[in-house]
């Protein structure tokens, strides 16, 4: 994979670096570079999501990439691949900023994401030079740089110790718009996002809360959402909108065997009607 540098007296370096109080004194980046602006939202949380955090960063996500907004994030395990995965699976594009060199992609874990990143009109972005191995204070260095690459920041799943707060508070230093997930006062893992909302930050519960704030213009009348291609498909389709998501609880309220469950669920998720959270729990793509 060829690195580039951006060039300091470009257009695309001011434009990322802007905003930014300890600026980058080089940026290097590997794949495309959009030639123009466009809304671009970064999606951050932690590395070891709930169902519900990789249900509602993959939603939202998702549907922010269908309206043409750019998903920037880091590229970590968690939260951050989540928001990276949903936009490539809806054909949107997404940037990653690495903590360390492009030489090497990191965690290695998520070479093949950051591959895919790069093959469908993305970017991977690095301050360091390409050599320079991970260091953990480099990736909260790099946070600056995923805010500052965005109009707003959007925080999923996170507790009350987390570099994702940084994000933040970079974010409130550039003057960029935060937005946050609410979550279960009972989960450590929601924590920080609580606590962000008593500051004041914007609570989201659909991509449209962000779209009407940083980019009205993309708002379109979305599709009515397709039942199935039979009735039990239906009901599965209608179970999972009212909330519930175990596996064996759909198949009980769906009134439905197990042996043709199964098959209605493997098709759904063939077809795109469905994804697969883990340990049997199920939500609408």
């Amino acid at each position: 994979m060829k690195i580039n540098q951006i060039s300091p007296d470009s257009n695309v370096f001011l434009q990322i670096t802007d905003c930014i109080v300890l600026k980058p004194k080089k940026l290097y980046y590997i794949g495309t570079l959009p030639e123009r602006r466009i809304p671009t939202v970064a999606i951050v949380g932690t590395r070891k999501p709930t169902p519900y955090g990789k249900e509602v960063t993959s939603r939202i996500a998702s549907d922010l990439a269908k309206h043409g907004v750019v998903i920037v994030s880091g590229m970590a395990l968690g939260i951050d691949a989540i928001a990276h995965r949903a936009a490539l699976d809806v054909g949107g594009t997404t940037i990653a900023v690495q903590g360390n060199g492009l030489s090497r992609l990191y965690p290695s874990t998520n070479r093949q994401l950051g591959e895919d990143i790069i093959a469908n009109g993305g970017a991977i972005i690095s301050e360091y030079e390409p050599d320079v191995p991970a260091r953990d204070f480099q990736f909260l260095e790099r946070n600056r740089i995923v805010s500052g690459l965005s109009d707003a920041i959007l925080i999923t799943e996170a507790a009350a110790r987390s570099g994702t707060l940084n994000t933040a508070k970079h974010a409130l230093e550039q003057g960029k718009e935060i937005f946050v997930v609410p979550g279960n006062i009972t989960s450590p893992l929601s924590a920080g996002c609580n606590a962000l909302l008593k500051q004041g930050a914007t609570p989201v519960t659909c991509a449209e809360d962000i779209l009407e704030v940083i980019a009205p213009d993309l708002l379109k009348p979305q599709a009515q959402l397709a039942l199935g291609e039979n009735p039990l498909q239906t009901k599965i389709v209608q179970l999972l909108q009212s909330g519930i998501r175990d596996g064996d609880e759909l198949q009980r309220l769906a009134e439905s065997d197990a042996g043709q469950f199964a098959t209605e669920l493997t098709m759904m998720e063939i077809n795109g009607t469905i994804r697969a959270l883990g340990a049997n729990q199920w939500t609408i793509r």
